[in-house]
């Protein structure tokens, strides 16, 4: 059985956020004969979602499964920053603290408590989990306007392009979904891999890659 690969969609999400780690993943089980199942999900199941970007509404074709092995990931948002929620406008931190009172969050749990599973969240995605309560304790990134909310949630904000805190996965800016995609093919099948979706996506991977392994600095 290939391992699943499931990206939550929720109303508001990122089309980029999304679009970039489906796209890297699926290029990545082309390249290993299928392997991974790369499929976009919402808690309800199939249906229609509506991005946070005017005018893009993708489908999702499944229900997400907690108990399925291989990934669970979760986008951020996309919407206005500064406007005044009081006027009626969805900003980015609305989206992504309403995603806390979905269907999804339970799920998500679920699939953070199966040892067979590994959560990954591009950009705000991870601020959104940890606005749910998910991730305290937890060493993450979200993109660099939502750093220290994330470290207000109890999260260990690390400023990194990618932080692998071992079952849990997450990436910085809207961007870093290609590098968290190929990371975790390297990861997963390593870097030969993750070199040819690479070469075939004429990208070259940039930023840090944080685990939470080795020594720690003196202070000076």
């Amino acid at each position: 059985m290939p391992l699943s690969v499931q990206v939550v969609l929720f109303d508001g999400f990122d089309p980029l956020d999304a679009v970039t780690v489906f796209e890297v993943l699926a290029a990545g089980s082309a390249s290993i004969g299928g392997e991974l199942a790369v499929e976009l999900v919402t808690a309800e199941g199939p249906r229609q979602v509506r991005s946070g970007t005017t005018g893009i509404t993708m489908p999702a074709t499944g229900t997400l499964d907690p108990e399925r092995p291989g990934y669970v990931i979760v986008p951020g948002a996309s919407g206005p920053v500064d406007a005044d929620p009081d006027d009626g406008v969805d900003t980015i931190p609305v989206l992504l603290s309403r995603f806390a009172q979905t269907a999804a969050v339970p799920l998500v749990r679920r699939a953070m408590e199966n040892s067979k599973v590994t959560v990954a969240a591009v950009c705000g995605g991870s601020l959104a989990l940890a606005m749910a309560g998910l991730l305290e304790g937890r060493n993450a990134v979200t993109h660099v306007l939502g750093m220290d909310a994330l470290d207000a949630t109890g999260a260990h904000a690390v400023r990194a392009r990618v932080v692998d805190d071992g079952d849990l996965v997450t990436s910085g800016g809207v961007t870093s979904g290609l590098d968290l995609g190929l990371y975790l093919l390297e990861r997963e099948y390593g870097p030969k891999i993750a070199r040819a979706v690479e070469t075939l996506f004429e990208y070259e991977r940039r930023g840090t890659v944080w685990t939470d392994t080795g020594r720690v600095p003196q202070a000076a």
